[in-house]
């Protein structure tokens, strides 16, 4: 599903990883963290796929809300595991939204 975002400016947290064989807990966390991330101040909404390589988007009204987020205690724990177990290799990249279009057919 594509996230339905406000009008420009606005963020985008990019995370791209690579998985270790270790799977045990990843799903159950994945969709805490999604369901977390959704109840944070500032949170605008979230993609994601994984084909080999992960990818999560998600959408943040401020860079405070970012840095909120980042620093929150449960996702702290997730962040820690995701070292330790889940990740073989990850970056986070964050950037300022300053045009978005689309298209939706189904809308047309």
């Amino acid at each position: 599903m594509i996230a339905t975002t406000p009008s420009v400016p606005y963020y985008a947290v990019i995370f791209t990883t690579l998985r270790t064989d270790i799977d045990q807990g990843y799903g159950d966390m994945a969709e805490r963290m999604v369901a977390l991330a959704a109840e944070q101040p500032g949170f605008l909404g979230i993609e994601s796929a994984r084909d080999g390589v992960g990818i999560t988007v998600s959408y943040w009204q401020s860079l405070e809300a970012i840095k909120a987020w980042k620093a929150h205690a449960e996702h702290q724990i997730a962040q820690k595991t995701g070292r330790s177990d889940w990740y073989r290799q990850y970056k986070t990249r964050i950037a300022k939204v300053e045009r978005d279009y689309g298209f939706d057919k189904d809308a047309a």
